[in-house]
């Protein structure tokens, strides 16, 4: 898409600017909600531009997207349902998220009330759309406590992996974490999700 591809450009254009911190938390904070670009693409940058920073960064990233995350709770807890059907703010992020339908919705349900802090965890370290969750999170009341926790420890882990890498090996990690960092996050995720199964049913 070509109008994604000039978002993708314009985020990236703030890491040669003196406000390159101030936009990774905007982005970062509204990522979690609704915009359309990942923070690790900013992030990745910056921390490329200044490696002595890099732990920095992610804890800006973290912090912010925690803060998203929380106001995503907020808006699907107060503004996505009234009396028995959608609100018109339900419907504009159904009509502009692409895939989050009436139905996803609904299962997300379903997943909230079987997997709790393991779903969250899921959508904050992998590639899977975090905002989705943060907003149905809210409106299916999901436990707030619960929410904020396993947001946390995802999202942190998530940025602090990120840019612990280029911290740790500068430029020559940037091909690795293009090609393969969303697959480890998925592996990893799969892994952990194995282990609650295993407790869940078999031990």
């Amino acid at each position: 898409m070509t109008w994604l591809r000039r978002l993708y450009d314009w985020v990236l254009h703030w890491a040669e600017t003196p406000h390159g911190a101030t936009a990774l938390f905007a982005l970062a904070f509204t990522e979690s909600m609704f915009f359309p670009v990942p923070p690790d693409v900013l992030l990745i940058a910056l921390a490329l531009g200044n490696r002595n920073k890099a732990l920095w960064f992610a804890l800006i990233c973290s912090v912010a997207s925690l803060l998203g995350g929380m106001a995503g709770y907020a808006l699907g807890h107060f503004l996505w349902l009234a009396g028995d059907g959608f609100t018109p703010v339900a419907h504009f992020f159904f009509n502009h998220i692409p895939g989050f339908d009436p139905a996803l919705y609904h299962r997300l349900g379903e997943q909230f009330e079987a997997w709790g802090f393991v779903i969250i965890f899921t959508a904050g370290f992998t590639p899977i759309p975090y905002k989705v969750f943060t907003i149905s999170a809210g409106a299916f009341d999901v436990s707030f406590p619960l929410f904020v926790l396993a947001s946390a420890v995802s999202r942190t882990a998530r940025f602090l992996l990120v840019a612990g890498l280029i911290w740790r090996f500068g430029a020559p990690i940037r091909a690795f974490i293009d090609r393969y960092f969303n697959l480890l996050a998925i592996a990893f995720t799969a892994l952990l999700i194995g282990g609650f199964v295993l407790v869940k049913y078999v031990l």
